[in-house]
């Protein structure tokens, strides 16, 4: 951890990776060296292998097996070029060869475990597993999720095997003293059936009763626990649709409730795209990261909000305050991801400014093609 001096006294300060949903089931699996069986329950789609033949369509041969780096593309040089402390994302899959998919469900991601490698290749810290994806494959599906992160050495928050140890947070011990705290949560607007909500000793994903500035009490709760002095705090969420800008007045009063609880971070997700962010009291809201690593390449529809643009989070945290964001964009490309031209790089700077004004946040372009938050000093 480096320092930032303040009145001539060293200060913490934390640099972070951040993102929304890395989605490695389905057409990313069958890329890897050991894929699971492809058999998907779609409406229209029942072969995994399709996924791979729609991006190849649209981009041009894919050969495989590929490298456990591979997915990640020019992103991960980029990761380790600025050498965040911790780097947390979204696994929106479940890691498991369980057969029993879960009813009714429609859509089913999972990864073999065998192609972990494919996140321990970016060296992940700690994967967020509140989401509506983890139990595609049944508890049975999540027990081995679980397993197989844990053993990789991966730390998890969001999901686990009773109530209690879904609604932990994930304990990061930090360079040079204290620690990340990072709690996990997922809503139902997400599409995270009610049924999976673990309870007592019934594993399942830690399930927020609605979205509402009342919703926090729980959380805060457990923020005032277990903080200890020097210790900063992320709370992760997966809440709203698929696709849309707006934030809601509920999504509001939450993000704003927590951060007046405790919270140095709030990191949303489960739109396909980025979505706004504001500063609430010197802390950094993120209501919607987007999608950054998914299987959706070649596939029509929603063309208007650029779900191919994924962004990486780049935050500097000083005491638990934001001192620098940084977004580098990236599209998906042979389901790789690729440095985003200068044109796509604008699109996605004017479109997050629109959405951000509101809240009295601009992005500024840099020379390096990345997206910074201008701060006021």
């Amino acid at each position: 951890m480096d320092a930032t001096a303040a009145a001539g006294t060293p200060t913490p300060s934390l640099s972070i990776f951040l993102c929304g949903d890395v989605m490695t089931g389905r057409g990313i699996d069958q890329l890897l060296a050991q894929p699971s069986r492809p058999n998907l329950y779609e409406g229209y789609v029942t072969d995994a292998r399709e996924y791979l033949r729609l991006a190849e369509a649209a981009s041009g041969p894919i050969g495989r097996p590929v490298g456990p780096d591979y997915i990640w593309g020019e992103a991960l040089a980029e990761i380790d070029r600025r050498a965040p402390a911790l780097r947390i994302v979204n696994l929106e899959t479940a890691v498991t060869t369980a057969e029993d998919a879960w009813p009714g469900k429609g859509i089913h991601y999972r990864m073999h475990p065998a192609n972990i490698g494919c996140l321990t290749a970016a060296r992940i810290d700690a994967c967020v597993l509140a989401n509506n994806h983890v139990l595609d494959w049944g508890r049975d599906g999540l027990a081995e999720t679980l397993r197989t992160l844990h053993d990789a050495g991966i730390r998890t928050a969001g999901a686990g095997a009773s109530e209690e140890q879904a609604a932990a947070p994930a304990v990061l011990d930090l360079p040079g003293g204290g620690r990340l705290l990072l709690f996990a949560a997922a809503d139902e607007s997400s599409g995270v059936p009610r049924r999976w909500r673990a309870g007592g000793r019934d594993s399942g994903v830690h399930l927020l009763d609605h979205i509402s500035a009342g919703a926090a009490g729980p959380l805060a709760r457990r923020i005032d626990a277990q903080r200890r002095a020097g210790d900063t705090v992320i709370v992760s969420l997966h809440w709203g649709g698929n696709w849309g800008y707006p934030i809601g007045s509920d999504e509001r009063a939450l993000a704003h409730a927590l951060v007046e609880a405790g919270a140095d971070l709030v990191h949303g997700h489960s739109s396909h795209h980025a979505r706004g962010f504001e500063v609430h009291r010197g802390r950094l809201i993120l209501y919607g990261c987007g999608d950054f690593i998914n299987d959706y390449e070649g596939i029509g529809g929603h063309e208007k909000y650029r779900g191919d643009l994924a962004a990486a989070y780049f935050v500097r945290l000083v005491d638990g305050a934001l001192r620098e964001l940084v977004l580098v964009p990236f599209r998906s490309r042979q389901l790789s991801l690729r440095r985003a031209s200068a044109a796509d790089s604008r699109w996605l700077l004017d479109t997050l400014n629109r959405e951000c004004r509101p809240f009295g946040v601009e992005l500024q372009p840099a020379d390096d093609g990345s997206l910074r938050l201008a701060l006021e000093r």
